[in-house]
Order: structure tokens, then C-alpha cells, then sequence
């Protein structure tokens, strides 16, 4: 059974809209990212965020509706299911209000409009026309007919969708005239291509004919000719009416009062994709390859078009849309590229806003799964610190993405570069003051000082109030009445602040060494090697409470004090894993546990995380364990054991402050986290920051809320944020990366890229195979193909060096463009390697009679999927220098291979249009040549994007209509058919497009929910996590999910069931079969206690037992 969860949202924009819909007099944007509608409201600062929802539907039209009674525009949407409804807000509660839903407007003997969905509102308010099929206008009145007008004008009337049948088929464009008045009726004029391929204007009138039927007549067509490239209508309003119509060569003006167009020809001819109304007669419009153009129309006296004027203003992202927020900002959303707001000068324009988008995905690579020890490998806890590499964007918007799932980390300022950093402490010049303003840093022998202005400028200083620099500094502490301690390694002290002069001073007797030590304003508790452990009174003068040695099988291994002036004091031991809470004044045990068998507490931190809650004892452990208990403050007894892996080697804590008294944990070790406090459990989170060896709390006046990090190689400011969420870097390609490969050896990614030029006018495309490294990203070397061949596949492999030894090698499969070269020769593949001096030189390379799609390693051999065939190449050496592929095996297929996964001698083929087939690769014996057989195979038509295999025998295909299935072969099967059979064990509708699908292999723990088995990546820039449910939990966790369903009602009042059912050209189920959305499951944790005890009925669970269960499948991405 199989489960889903978003990693990334979907971040590409499609469609926009502004609309007064939060607030009346309150310009609102309204994003559709594919599921989402997200609502901005403009700033000082830009477009802020204000709220985001997810609908049951892929959007694929947005518009605006003003009711006559209402105070705020309507929202009306249409999605890919063809269900259409509008939403209001309500301010009171909110939330979003469903005023109107039409249950769905499909006709299934129509084909699908090939040019997009378009909606329209006829200027005059009276009908709204909506483009889904072709030759098919559906009419939505919007005002309702003499005598039946209602009393219920407060809300949006929408009579019922009305289809009308035209014969303009292909239509490019289509727009509503602005009526010169008001007795006009309503004219939609369609811009179309004839069965002749010619380009026509027809204009048609809507009206109310008898009853309730409307009227679409037969309308006008311009007689004249018109380019072939028009591409768009836009609308005039008053003075001047008419129509706009671009061409990629011209732009026209289309007078509808005379019937004449005037053409004008472009100084260089382009591709317009989108445009937008700045006032009556300017106009932005952007252009395929990323410019942004303004257009003046030139007027007489009498408001008639006399010319018209086209400047370049700039280059943003590709927009698929444009709105005009206001006071010349404009909003560019783009699919392809990051979206962006921009301001108009005076012909310029300059990028203000920036919003983060990594679609479309062509591909991408699992980076780094929290441990570096190899591709795909991770412990239990780090499949949420997986960095993601993907290909996003396209030609001039390509870039490379690096997304994690984390605590973000953001740069303030580097003190330096310092080696050796053993410990950071923050303090206080001025007791009295709000923010400290001085850095103490130890190293091993030493102890530096760096005190800071409010401007945040630093100086090293050669003293501060007397502190022992000379030596090592375990621990340093503000007190009360402007005093300081300091514990080294020799001596406890305590100095005045004003004077530096040493108020009070300890030593161990003999030749001890203080090896650890904790304080706090009341006490100091320090320990001599382990054995001694010594309490002193800091009010006292550093007088002993108490000191007590301990026998040689059971010595000290930590220690620690509560932060406030609590009586007690934490000892950690070695033997037996033991650690024991004593009495100050006596050091006698109040209580003590066993926290471990199998290792040794090292670190020890007790903390408030939540409010009203008892605090957290945090305690680290040698194996990278993580042990956390609460603690009852009266009694002292431990209780709420959890545990974690954090990784190989002991954590260091920092207790962070959030306010209110509260703090978050900061963990270093191999993988950096943040523990924090969430909805009353503990998260723990990657941070990045993979370097931190050491941290402290830093909240100065320049740099307020910061922290001090510490490196192996520098010391930094930072701001570290208080929640986990998804960091996108961007490195700017230029190019589109169609392919990516990752080689952790030699850290370095190979990348196939694609690069649009235009000469002369013509596009021509240019691929090459660069290898980029993986940590500045810097391009090290280029391998150019030839001209008219385009990169298709790249893979990572070992292959012999021709001495018997396995080394690393990129493979590169490529396709030349149609019409360019001789029929014989369709594709090359090229071995490459990569020198010492980190440049690719040239291996070996074959010519082959079809374009090569993808490629894999199949036991040593190399599996090359062509045009229709797989085949299988021997990497041999014929001389000792020159290798060669020889064909060893071939299959062919259905139609055309898409994907391939390999696991041991099973290849697994997505085909174009027949789903899945699983091929074994079989060596020939005795002289037989090898052989490759079908074993079983998927017997429907699917026209699939991709494949994995995610268990034995088990394997996941997307398809090109959004859908996710999971594909078992039963090898036990009684009868030869039934092993032969790809069965389905589970199926839903994403909803978008998935462009790669790549396995992972995590080690989970033994009563783990769901085990992640996949990353997929999508057209629309999502990233989501795939994992197999553990049969035990099979039944609870599809229960859940049916009663969530029935409780959480989406805008649109769209069922859930519907929403995520399969569907495709030949079959359409009711539900998803199966399949677990881990998006529905995980707002249970944002609902009432009211809702969450209904949706638990059933399960034979209390409500905090599923809290914890599903906060447990949050943290898995």
C-alpha cells in the first residue's frame, strides 16, 4: 500500500488574477500554483503572503465576479476535472465560502481544447463564456431574465452552463469588443485557424433567445487576410475600441466600427506569450525569449489609432502571465522561470521582487542523504535533511536547484577565519543591558575576546574584566550585580565587570585538571578528570557545598546544572550507561536511570521547549543517539523517554532562546539540527549548516536574535530560523539542464544542457555535457556536441579502465534533430572521463540507428534504451588503449522505451504507450550469444513518464495524465499467466506530470509507519516523498485517511474520493485504490480537538496516539 507527501510545493505559476476578494477596498493577487491558490496583498516591502489553500483540482482558470450586493469581488475557477465553482471571503471566520459550484461540464465525445482553457466575462455583465473543447463555447448567464430576477442579488448569480456549438475549431485566441453602448449586445470575436491553415477573425453576438436559451448567432468574418502568426486578441476600451491581434512578424489594429485593419510589420520578428492592460492605451507584452516590451498606441484629436510605438523595456523570467498591480509594478508569472514583480521607469524596468520557482523539473539527483556515506544510503532520521539537486527552467531560465528540507541558515557577517574553535560564549559589558556585546572564543591553549558596537563593527580586545585569556575556557556566565565567571582548565573565578579585579577564586588541590564544568548564577559544579566531582557556592565566594570522588568502576563522564537556581545537578556515567540527578548540598542521588545498553551519555542539557509543560532533559550519547525525558520539577523523577539518531557521533547543545522564556536546542555533530517545540512535541530538524562544529547564542544590538558559529575553518554571524521548511538554492545555468548526473567521488555534477540562440532570426539549438562542481557550482570543463544533435541521457557508472580496474565514467546518450543527417546514423552514445585536472576527455563513442532515451548498468554492461529497442553494450577492450561498445543483446518494444530501472539482471521499461514490461538479462552459455526475455508485463494502455522499482518485484509508473500507479509481479503465481501479469496494488491522480522518479534506500526503524522508497519530481516544480505503508498499519492509516475525507471539506466542495481517483483516455475509477495522500493525513494535526476525535472513530486509538503517528510522518519529509 502505497503512500505520497509533498516535499516541495508546487511552485510554478500558470495562471493569476487581481481582484478586490480579502478586503473592498484592498487590491488582492490570487496565484494558482497547479492545486494552490495563493492570495497576496501589496506592501511597502512587496507582495506579502496572506493565505494559502489548497483546492481538490488542478486550476486551469481563474476570473473575477462582481455580485451587485457584494462589497468584494467574487473568485470564480475552473479545474482540470471540469468541476467550476466560485469562492468569497468571509472575514469573519477567515476562510474561504464556496458560493456557487456547477457539477462538471464534461462532454466526453468533445476532444479537449489543444490551444488552452479560456474564460471570459463579456464587458457588459451579462455572460460569462468559458473554451474547454474544441468547437464547443459553453455561455454561463450571469444576470438572470426579466420576471425571474431574485431577491438574492448578494450573492453571484450563475445560471446554468449553457453548451453552443461552433465551427471554428482551432481557436488561438479569442476576446470580448468593449460595446460602444450600452444597447450593443455582447460580440466574442475568435481568432482561429481553417481547415486550410489560414488565420480568420470571426466575430459572434451573444444574446437571451426564448425561455432560457442563448444565442450564439453566426456573426462576421474579416474578410482580409491576416498573419499566420497571429497569435492573440486584445481588447481597447473607450476612446478608441477595436481589437489589438499580434503577430510574430506584425501587430494589427483592428477597427470594429469600420471593419478595416491596420498592420504594422515588427522591427525584429518574435513570439508573444502573454500581455496586459496598463491603462487605456498602454499595454505590457513579453515575448517567448524573455523580454519584456511596453506598446503606446498613438492617437489623433479624435481618439482614433493612428500608429503605434514598441519598446523593449527590459529581460525577466518567460512569463505565462502578466498583471498590473499598480503605480507601474507588474507581476510576471512564469512557469519556466523564478516569477517576479517588476517596476516600469522610463524605458526600463527592475526586478523588485523575487519568487522562488524550480519548474519544470527535467530531472534531478539525490545529492546527499543527510550522511554522505554513499548515493541513496541514510540512517532513520535522515531522510528529512535529503538535498535535492534538479534541472529546472528552461533555455534562458535553466538553472540548477539545490532544495533541503531544513532549518535555513542566513549569513550575516564572517569574523574571520580561525582554526581550532573549541567553545563560544556570549556576554554582557553592561549587566543592565538588553543585548551582549561581547564574544568569548577558546581555542586549545587559548581563550580571544570580541566586543562588538551597536553598529556591529568588532574589535579584537587584549582584556575583559579580568578573564584568564591565556588558557582554555570551559564554561563563562554573566551574574548578578555585574560580575563574571569563568572555569578553566586550572581555576573557577569570578571578576568584577567594572574593574576586571577578581572578586573571588578556586583551584583543585595538587596536580588536578578541571576536565568539565556547568554553572549557573547560583552554583559552579566542575569535575577533576572525571573521578571528583566538586559543587562550589558562587554567593559563598566560590566556598565548597560539597566534593565527592568517585571509585574507579564508576567515574563521571558529563555533567550538567539546571539554568535556573535549582538545588539539583545532572552526573552522566560511563558504566553502565547510568545517569544519576543529586542533591547539590550533599551530591547524594535522588533518582537515577539507565538511559542505554549499548553506549555512554556525553552531553547533557535540561531546557523548557514548552510553555506549560515540565522541562526537557536532553541528554547525548557517544553512538550519535539522541535521549530526551521530561522532568517533574518538584519531584525530580524522569519520565517520557524518547530517543532519535542524529548520526554517528555525539551531539553538542546550545540552548537557543525563542522569548517568553522558551528555547530551541541546537545540536552539533556530523548533521546540525534544531530541536524545537511544535503543536506540544519535539521536532528535530536539519539545519543548514553542515559545518558547525560549535554554537552559542549571540542576541547584540546590531544583530539582534543571532547566533555565533563556529567552523573548522571559520567563526560567523548567522540568523538561524526558529521552524523547519524547504531551502531552495539556485545556481543560474542559462541553459535548459535536460539531464543531471552526481558523482560523490568526485564531487562534481555532470550536466546535459540545452542552449537557444537565435541567428538571423532562426532558433538553433546547442548541447553540450558540462561538468560543474559540486561545491561552488563553477563550470570545470565543456564537451560540445554536434550541431543539430541534442542531449537526451547522462549517466554516472564504474567501467574498466582496461587494467582489470572499475573507474568512474560519464555516459552521454544524444539524438540528432530530424532532417539533419543521414537515416543510418540517429543518435551517438560517448563514454567520457574525467582527468586528474578535472577535464573530460573523450573514452570511446557509437554510432546508432536511433536517438538514445535513457541509459542504466545492467551486472557491468551498459543498457541503452534507443527509438524502439533496448540494448545491452560489453565496454571491451579490443587494444589496450582503445575500448569499444559491442552489442551483446538486444529487445524490442511495444512503441518507444521512456524510462529504465535496473535491479541485479531484471530491466523494468516504461514504454511510450504500453505502461511497463520487466526484461531479464540472460549470459549466453556455451557459445550462445546472451539473450535479454520478457518476464512479465503491464497489459494496458498507459502512456508513461517514468518508472522505479520501489520493492522486489515491486515497481512505481507515472503517466502523462498525472496518475501514480504501483505494479507488483507475483514470481509465486500458481499458473504461468498470472507470473507474467503486472498486476496493480495501488493507483491515484497526482495531477501533474512526473518527469523522474529516483529510489531510495533508508534503514528505518522496526515499527516504522512508512518506509520511503522514492523521490518523484514534476512539471509544476513539486517534489514529493513515496513510500510503502507497513502492512500492520495498512488499515489505520487508509481509515484515517477515509474519515479525514468526509470531515475536511475543500473549496469547490469538491469530494476528496473524486478528486484523487485515477483517470485517464479509456478507464475513470470513483476513488484512489490503495493509496495514502499524506497531504490530507497531516491536517489532522491543524484541526479541532472536535474534528480529530471524529476522525480517530474506528481506529482504536486515542487522539494523542495518532498525534504522535502522524507528527512522526511529518518529520519523514
Amino acid at each position: 500500500m502505497a503512500y505520497i507527501a509533498p516535499i516541495h510545493r508546487p511552485s510554478s505559476v500558470r495562471h493569476a488574477i487581481k481582484l478586490n476578494f480579502l478586503a473592498p477596498d484592498e487590491d488582492c493577487l490570487v496565484v494558482a500554483k497547479a492545486n494552490r491558490l495563493e492570495f497576496y496583498t501589496q506592501t511597502s516591502d512587496g507582495l506579502s503572503l496572506q493565505q494559502s489553500r489548497a483546492i481538490y483540482g488542478k486550476v486551469t482558470m481563474l476570473q473575477k465576479l462582481r455580485p451587485a450586493l457584494s462589497p468584494t469581488d467574487h473568485l470564480f475557477i475552473g479545474t482540470d476535472r471540469f468541476m467550476y465553482f466560485t469562492l468569497s471571503w468571509n472575514a469573519d471566520t477567515k476562510q474561504l465560502q464556496t458560493e456557487k459550484t456547477f457539477e462538471s461540464v464534461t462532454d466526453n465525445a468533445a476532444r479537449e481544447s489543444q490551444t488552452g482553457e479560456r474564460c471570459h466575462i463579456d464587458p457588459s455583465g451579462r455572460f460569462m463564456t468559458l473554451e474547454v473543447y474544441e468547437g464547443i463555447i459553453t455561455v454561463i448567464p450571469l444576470v438572470p431574465r426579466g420576471k425571474k430576477r431574485k431577491q438574492e442579488a448578494d450573492i453571484a448569480h450563475l445560471g446554468e452552463p449553457v453548451p453552443i456549438r461552433v465551427s471554428e475549431m482551432f481557436v488561438r485566441s479569442s476576446a470580448f469588443l468593449h460595446p460602444r453602448s450600452s444597447d450593443d449586445k455582447p460580440s466574442l470575436a475568435l481568432l482561429y485557424e481553417d481547415t486550410h491553415s489560414q488565420i480568420r477573425l470571426k466575430f459572434r453576438e451573444l444574446s437571451f433567445a426564448g425561455g432560457d436559451s442563448i444565442d450564439l448567432d453566426e456573426g462576421e468574418h474579416y474578410r482580409g487576410e491576416l498573419e499566420l502568426g497571429a497569435s492573440h486578441l486584445i481588447p481597447i476600451k473607450e476612446p478608441t475600441y477595436g481589437l489589438i491581434i499580434l503577430g510574430e512578424t506584425s501587430i494589427g489594429y483592428y477597427n470594429d466600427s469600420t471593419g478595416d485593419l491596420t498592420v504594422e510589420p515588427l522591427e525584429d520578428a518574435t513570439i508573444f506569450v502573454a500581455w496586459e492592460h496598463v491603462d487605456a492605451q498602454r499595454f505590457v507584452f513579453a515575448d517567448d525569449y524573455g523580454r519584456l516590451y511596453l506598446f503606446m498606441l498613438v492617437l489623433d484629436d479624435d481618439s482614433r489609432v493612428q500608429s503605434w510605438k514598441l519598446d523593449v523595456i527590459g529581460q525577466t523570467s518567460r512569463a505565462s502571465m502578466l498583471v498590473y498591480l499598480d503605480a507601474g509594478y507588474i507581476f510576471v508569472g512564469s512557469h519556466q522561470g523564478d516569477s517576479q514583480v517588476i517596476r516600469i521607469a522610463e524605458r526600463s524596468m527592475e526586478v523588485v521582487q523575487t519568487f522562488s520557482n524550480i519548474a519544470p523539473i527535467l530531472d534531478f539527483t539525490i545529492m546527499d542523504m543527510g550522511n554522505r556515506s554513499g548515493e541513496g544510503q541514510t540512517n532513520e532520521y535522515s531522510s528529512g535533511q535529503a538535498r535535492i539537486v534538479t534541472g529546472s527552467g528552461a533555455y534562458q531560465d535553466g538553472s540548477l536547484r539545490s532544495v533541503r528540507s531544513g532549518v535555513g541558515l542566513e549569513d550575516l557577517g564572517l569574523l574571520g577565519e580561525m582554526e581550532h574553535i573549541s567553545n563560544l560564549f556570549s556576554l554582557k559589558s553592561d549587566f543592565s543591558s538588553h543585548f551582549v556585546d561581547i564574544l568569548l572564543v577558546t581555542f586549545v591553549n587559548e581563550s580571544r575576546v570580541f566586543r562588538f558596537d551597536p553598529q556591529g563593527e568588532v574589535e579584537e580586545v587584549e582584556e575583559f574584566a579580568g578573564l584568564s585569556l591565556g588558557e582554555t575556557t570551559l564554561a563563562a556566565l554573566n551574574l548578578s550585580q555585574g560580575r563574571l565567571v569563568q572555569i578553566t582548565s586550572t581555576r573557577v573565578q569570578i571578576t568584577d565587570l567594572d574593574g576586571g579585579m577578581v572578586v573571588a577564586e578556586w583551584s583543585p588541590s595538587g596536580a588536578q585538571t578541571i576536565t568539565a564544568a556547568s554553572a549557573n548564577d547560583t552554583n559552579v559544579l566542575v569535575s577533576l578528570g572525571g573521578v571528583t566531582i566538586v559543587a562550589l557556592s558562587i554567593d559563598g565566594g566560590l566556598s565548597v557545598v560539597k566534593e565527592k570522588t568517585f571509585a574507579s568502576d564508576s567515574q563521571v563522564a558529563c555533567i550538567a546544572l539546571p539554568p535556573t537556581s535549582d538545588s539539583i545537578c545532572f552526573l552522566g556515567f560511563w558504566q553502565n550507561s547510568r545517569l544519576e540527578i543529586c542533591s547539590l548540598t550533599t551530591l547524594d542521588t535522588i533518582t537515577d536511570v539507565q538511559i542505554s545498553d549499548d553506549s555512554v551519555p556525553r552531553s547533557l542539557i535540561l531546557t523548557q521547549i514548552f510553555p506549560d509543560q515540565p522541562p526537557t532533559l536532553f541528554i547525548a550519547m557517544a553512538d550519535g543517539n539522541v535521549i530526551t525525558y521530561s522532568m517533574n520539577p518538584s519531584t525530580h523523577q524522569l519520565f517520557g523517554k524518547k530517543s532519535i539518531i542524529l548520526g554517528t557521533q555525539q551531539a553538542n547543545f546550545r540552548a537557543l532562546p525563542r522569548g517568553e522564556g522558551l528555547f530551541n536546542v541546537f545540536a552539533t555533530c556530523e548533521h546540525p539540527s534544531l530541536i524545537y517545540g511544535s503543536e506540544g512535541r519535539l521536532v528535530y530538524s536539519a539545519v543548514t549548516a553542515e559545518k558547525a562544529t560549535i554554537v552559542c547564542s549571540f542576541d547584540s544590538e546590531a544583530y539582534p536574535g543571532s547566533v555565533a558559529i563556529a567552523t573548522s575553518e571559520d567563526l560567523r554571524i548567522a540568523l538561524v530560523d526558529t521552524e523547519r521548511t524547504t531551502h531552495v538554492q539556485t545556481l543560474k545555468v542559462d541553459e535548459t539542464v535536460r539531464r543531471i548526473a552526481y558523482s560523490p567521488s568526485l564531487k562534481a555534477f555532470g550536466l546535459g544542457t540545452i542552449k537557444r540562440v537565435l541567428k538571423a532570426g532562426e532558433e538553433i539549438m546547442i548541447s553540450a555535457f558540462k561538468l560543474v562542481d559540486e561545491i561552488m557550482f563553477k563550470e570545470l570543463d565543456t564537451y560540445q556536441l554536434s550541431e543539430a544533435e541534442l542531449i537526451e541521457s547522462v549517466m554516472r557508472c564504474e567501467l574498466d579502465n582496461g587494467s582489470g580496474d572499475l573507474v568512474e565514467r560519464f555516459v552521454i546518450g544524444s539524438a540528432y534533430l530530424d532532417d539533419q543527417v543521414a537515416v543510418a546514423e540517429r543518435g551517438r552514445i560517448l563514454v567520457l572521463e574525467v582527468t586528474e585536472d578535472r577535464m573530460l576527455k573523450l573514452v570511446c563513442e557509437l554510432a546508432v540507428k536511433g536517438g538514445c532515451r535513457c541509459l542504466a548498468m545492467c551486472e557491468g554492461k551498459i543498457v541503452a534504451a534507443l527509438i524502439k529497442t533496448i540494448i545491452i553494450y560489453d565496454f571491451e577492450y579490443k587494444t589496450a588503449s582503445k575500448p569499444q561498445l559491442v552489442k551483446a543483446a538486444s529487445f524490442r518494444c511495444s512503441t518507444a522505451p521512456i524510462d529504465v530501472t535496473v535491479n541485479g539482471s531484471i530491466i523494468t521499461i516504461a514504454d511510450l504507450m504500453k505502461s511497463v514490461v520487466a526484461v531479464e538479462y540472460k549470459r549466453g552459455e556455451t557459445g550462445l550469444p546472451d539473450t535479454i526475455v520478457e518476464i512479465a508485463r503491464h497489459y494496458q494502455t498507459t502512456w508513461a513518464t517514468a518508472v522505479a522499482e520501489v520493492d522486489e518485484n515491486t515497481y512505481l509508473e507515472s503517466d502523462a495524465e498525472g496518475n501514480l500507479m504501483v505494479l507488483y509481479r507475483d514470481s509465486n503465481g500458481v499458473t504461468e499467466d498470472d507470473k507474467k501479469r503486472l498486476k496493480r496494488s495501488s493507483e491515484m491522480l497526482l495531477g501533474e506530470m512526473v518527469n523522474r522518479i529516483r529510489r531510495i534506500d533508508v534503514v528505518t526503524a522496526s515499527d516504522a509507519v512508512v518506509i520511503p522508497r522514492a523521490f518523484m519530481a514534476t512539471v509544476e516544480g513539486s517534489l514529493y516523498l513515496f513510500g510503502l505503508i507497513t502492512p500492520s498499519y495498512q488499515n489505520l492509516i487508509m481509515t484515517l485517511q477515509s474519515n479525514l475525507a468526509e470531515l475536511i471539506h475543500s473549496p469547490g466542495d469538491i469530494p476528496f474520493s473524486k478528486f484523487r481517483a485515477y483517470k485517464n483516455q479509456v478507464r475513470e475509477e470513483e476513488e484512489p485504490y490503495r493509496f495514502v495522500d499524506g497531504d490530507l493525513i497531516e491536517r489532522f494535526l491543524d484541526e479541532s480537538g472536535e474534528v480529530q476525535q471524529k476522525a480517530i472513530e474506528g481506529l482504536g486509538m486515542d487522539v494523542e496516539s495518532v498525534r504522535g503517528m502522524v507528527e512522526g510522518l511529518r518529520r519523514l519529509h
